[in-house]
């Protein structure tokens, strides 16, 4: 049955990240929840196609995750203590779903239980995105430019670290939340940005990856009423989210600057404006806001024809200051670029340590642009072919070759 297969592909890319939050909160043990629904779906998977997909199912692969963690745990003498507490916790999950109501989202408690103080600054963010987003160990250390082994051992010391130190998986309280916040801000934006790269082609689950950002997003927002930088995220993923449908058309890749407006969604802009504008009330700009404000001066260049490319270089370089991401510069030099000011924006890009940008598609996609500009065509030609090769989505890929092929025929 392809149709069963299909269902249970689209839950586990639907549903993971839920699933694996309201169990991690109830097993605290983040290993033994991810094995047992990990199971969960190979079970889907095996028995689905041959006698159907469940009328619910989330409600299946919770069923069949705890009742695994139960029998591991009725195993395991050290963890008989745990039996109890898991049957309790199964009872509770047949009563939620037991009238169709939607499964609890805990996805945000357990972004800010991987943010503890006692989980490594440097994983926390790593640990967010496997944890509760579901991306694998390869793609985060690509987002991180380390080695894909380093990285799943990482991953592996944080997890036996919340078991083993008993990091009590429970949403701190507001004497800690802020403390946590900017780390789950950051995970957040880095899954967004990871489904972004993707989301066209690439990979089938990005498209839900990017939701999920931008609910997660909003949920912070909710939540953190008085953190600007939690309304300046979402304003930048609402931004970013709203000219999607713009940003490919039948297979091609259309730059910014090209756009068609009318495939924005003026109503997601509207949403991003207004948390913009309660951000900037706060009178403490952050990185978010900043990048959310640069996003605001693209719209408005396009919707309503104003020459907004001398603010969007001055808040570039505001941008450097608070945050001097790899990033951030690659943007401030192609803002400078556009604004006819190519090189002074090669030097910018000329001052980054080469090792950091040696798999940094975007770097190579602007660096490429520049030269062109300059009419350094043999040095355009290998940027463009290096952000070729790196690039995952074919219509990314074939808007990179479209614009070095009309440098090479341009007179």
């Amino acid at each position: 049955m392809t149709d069963a297969r299909l269902i249970a592909e689209d839950a586990a890319r639907e549903s993971y990240g839920r699933l694996l939050a309201w169990l991690t909160t109830r097993t605290r043990d983040v290993a033994a929840a991810e094995d047992a629904l990990a199971d969960a779906f190979r079970a889907a998977l095996e028995h689905w196609p041959k006698t159907g997909a469940p009328a619910s199912p989330e409600a299946w692969l919770l069923t069949t995750a705890r009742r695994k963690l139960i029998d591991q745990a009725r195993r395991a003498r050290t963890r008989d203590e745990s039996a109890p507490a898991l049957a309790l916790a199964a009872e509770e999950a047949d009563a939620a779903l037991s009238d169709d109501r939607d499964f609890p989202d805990e996805r945000l408690k357990l972004l800010f239980v991987c943010a503890h103080p006692a989980i490594d600054k440097t994983v926390r963010t790593p640990l967010m995105l496997q944890t509760v987003l579901g991306l694998d160990a390869a793609r985060i250390a690509s987002a991180f430019l380390v080695a894909p082994a380093a990285m799943a051992q990482r991953l592996v010391r944080a997890k036996r670290k919340i078991r083993d130190a008993g990091i009590p998986l429970e949403t701190p309280g507001p004497e800690d939340f802020a403390a946590r916040l900017d780390d789950v801000l950051d995970a957040i934006y880095a899954a967004y940005t990871a489904g972004w790269d993707a989301a066209d082609g690439a990979d089938a689950r990005c498209g839900g990856l990017t939701r999920e950002a931008i609910f997660l997003a909003r949920l912070a927002a909710g939540m953190a009423k008085d953190a600007p930088e939690a309304f300046g995220l979402a304003a930048l993923l609402l931004h970013a989210e709203a000219r999607r449908p713009a940003r490919v058309v039948d297979g091609r890749y259309i730059a910014l600057a090209d756009q068609d407006t009318e495939l924005w969604d003026r109503r997601m802009i509207a949403e991003a404006e207004q948390a913009l504008a309660r951000a900037w009330t706060f009178s403490a700009a952050g990185r978010f806001q900043i990048e959310a404000a640069i996003q605001s001066a693209h719209a408005a260049a396009k919707l309503h024809g104003r020459d907004t490319q001398s603010d969007i270089i001055v808040l570039y370089r505001r941008l450097i200051d608070l945050a001097p991401s790899i990033g951030a510069k690659v943007g401030y030099a192609g803002a400078l670029a556009a604004a006819d000011q190519a090189e002074e924006g090669l030097t910018i890009l000329d001052a980054i340590e080469p090792d950091r940008v040696a798999r940094y598609q975007a770097y190579w996609a602007v660096r490429a642009h520049i030269l062109a500009a300059l009419k350094r065509r043999e040095e355009a030609q290998a940027a463009y072919t290096r952000a070729i090769g790196l690039s995952e989505d074919e219509a990314a890929r074939d808007f990179l070759r479209r614009r070095m092929n009309n440098m090479s025929t341009a007179t």
